[in-house]
């Protein structure tokens, strides 16, 4: 039983701090500011909070998405009014579309000031609307025993938002009126929650006959990121051995097997364009969030299956292959075990070995070719993925350094986590530190381009970082995504406009900040240096290496690795 502590005097604030404590929330990222004081006052005397500072508003947002990446459980994050809530936008698309629960604690000034030309004061409400499951506006100026019972019953409806089947960030907005450094003693009362149980859909009996004949068909099920879930895998193992079956994922997927295509660029690649139609399946079968791979996607618009069935909670409508006709509003899990326990005719084609046999040429004459190329971004993260260690986490940053991991099988034992629900470059960097800080014990490596390393500098200003966190930075002097991908690639401007070429590299940065730097340009001094990169015994501080690879020559040895495994 906790004793009486010490909080915030504004009962508002106490009754959203017992809301986070009921609801599950046991970390608290606070962005420094004074109009937001009460919430720092009230998390930081909470005895079952711990607090973490992270100055940069957009930095701090990521930071706590790689908490939630990591724990599997909501993280609260706090800021001052004025512009400082438009910095959180870019993490709360990301987590929208990821599907974490980000609780988003913002303070305002009293809405009597608002277009009134006073400091930090502008139009919050609703200012994420687009990218939350639920928006809340609330004040300090009413103590009414009606309204305390409205802010709480709308707080347990919008943490359900968040935390129900299909997760996602909602956004409290709260006007506080000074003075905000007031505290008084309360005692600690648990938050009258309300708890939404949900019931698994069972398949009907019309619908088991649908699935029956349609799961004799040729059958191609496509994962896209996930968490690391040993109960999926071994089910998506046991539906794999279907000879009709072919299972394709991603690194970022999380589950490996002998029978999974893990390479899809790698493997549709040696598909010529005459032969695609063999490849077609039947049905298609998608869990997972977003998939990487832009030649799966391609082929899957171009040569429609004549099923597609969408797995999940979340999105139900989304259509990424234009070819929807089921949605299975189930957990994956639910639902390959309801399916694993029908009884259908067995199919005996051999849909499933015509992927594979695909897959295991294509990674043959990948290892051909490999120790042949020149020095180049391609060697480099061959040479990576022959020293990663096999019980980390390995964070990839995005555009072309997320492209680049997807060519190489995964590696036993080590979890793949990437900012995929946007895909954007914003925020890479502070997701992994996020991740790195909670799970100490762990080993969090950091791939990043230089573009996308630049960009979250910011990740690497805060106190909590430690030598479990390694960053190997790319740098190719600039967009490098640009000479890969067609259209820009032959561009005028690709240099100045997308590509943004510079000169900058990463030894002041961490300098600043701290950080061991160490720097190679060429492929033995590479080796040398990865060898013992990953040790840490006796290192506190986070260390990375910068790996200067050749701008103009990259996007070539990437065509000859393509062509050579075509031809």
């Amino acid at each position: 039983m906790l004793n009486n502590i010490t909080s915030s005097n504004k009962l508002i604030v106490q009754s959203i701090v017992s809301a986070c404590v009921a609801f599950g929330i046991k970390r608290v990222v606070i962005c420094p500011g004074s109009r937001n004081a009460p919430f720092s006052i009230a998390f930081d005397n909470h005895p079952t909070i711990q607090t973490f500072v992270v100055h940069d508003e957009r930095s701090a947002a990521f930071f706590a998405l790689g908490m939630i990446d990591e724990l599997n459980e909501p993280v609260a994050l706090v800021c001052t009014s004025g512009s400082a809530i438009q910095n959180f936008s870019p993490a709360v698309s990301e987590a929208f579309y990821r599907e974490l629960p980000l609780i988003v604690l913002s303070a305002d000034r009293p809405k009597a000031w608002v277009d009134q030309g006073d400091g930090q004061t502008i139009r919050q409400e609703n200012v994420l609307k687009d990218h939350v499951n639920y928006f809340l506006d609330l004040t300090d100026d009413q103590t009414s025993e009606e309204y305390q019972w409205f802010a709480k019953r709308e707080l347990n409806t919008a943490f359900l938002h968040a935390l129900n089947d299909w997760k996602a960030p909602i956004h409290i907005n709260v006007g506080l009126h000074e003075p905000l450094y007031d505290t008084s003693e309360i005692s600690v009362t648990p938050f009258d929650k309300r708890e939404e149980v949900s019931f698994n859909s069972m398949f009907q009996a019309e619908t088991q006959e649908k699935i029956k004949n349609s799961l004799s068909s040729k059958i191609l099920v496509l994962c896209g990121q996930m968490p690391v879930n040993s109960q999926l895998q071994n089910l998506l193992i046991r539906f794999s051995f279907n000879s009709n079956v072919a299972l394709l994922v991603e690194n970022t997927s999380n589950v490996s097997h002998n029978n999974f295509v893990h390479c899809i660029d790698r493997t549709l690649n040696m598909i010529s364009e005459d032969k695609m139609a063999e490849f077609k399946p039947d049905l298609l079968i998608t869990l997972g969030g977003a998939v990487v791979s832009k030649k799966i996607k391609s082929f899957l618009r171009k040569l429609a299956p004549k099923e597609h069935w969408k797995v999940g909670t979340s999105f139900p409508y989304m259509d990424t292959y234009q070819c929807v006709t089921h949605i299975f509003k189930l957990n994956p899990i639910d639902f390959f075990q309801q399916v694993s326990a029908l009884e259908y005719p067995q199919n005996t084609m051999n849909y499933g070995a015509l992927w594979r046999q695909k897959d295991l040429i294509a990674k043959d004459k990948a290892n051909d070719i490999l120790d042949q190329l020149s020095y180049s971004d391609m060697r480099i993260f061959d040479l990576i993925f022959q020293f990663i260690p096999n019980d980390c986490v390995l964070h990839m940053a995005n555009s072309s350094v997320v492209r680049y991991c997807q060519l190489f099988d995964p590696i036993a034992g080590v979890q793949y986590r990437g900012n995929r629900g946007t895909s954007g470059i914003d925020g890479s960097t502070s997701t992994a530190a996020g991740s790195s800080v909670v799970n100490p014990n762990k080993l969090h490596v950091l791939i990043s381009g230089d573009v996308s390393f630049f960009y979250d500098s910011n990740a690497l200003w805060n106190t909590y970082l430690g030598g479990n966190f390694c960053i190997i930075l790319i740098n190719n002097s600039g967009g490098g995504i640009f000479r890969i991908i067609p259209g820009p690639s032959t561009s005028a401007q690709r240099d100045t406009y997308f590509e943004a070429t510079h000169s900058t590299d990463a030894k002041g940065i961490c300098e600043s900040y701290n950080i061991d730097y160490q720097s190679t340009d060429t492929l033995e001094n590479c080796q040398e240096l990865l060898s013992n990169f990953f040790l840490t015994t006796g290192k506190d501080r986070p260390r990375l290496i910068e790996i200067k690879t050749p701008r103009e020559e990259n996007a070539t040895i990437l065509d000859t690795y393509f062509f050579y495994l075509k031809s």
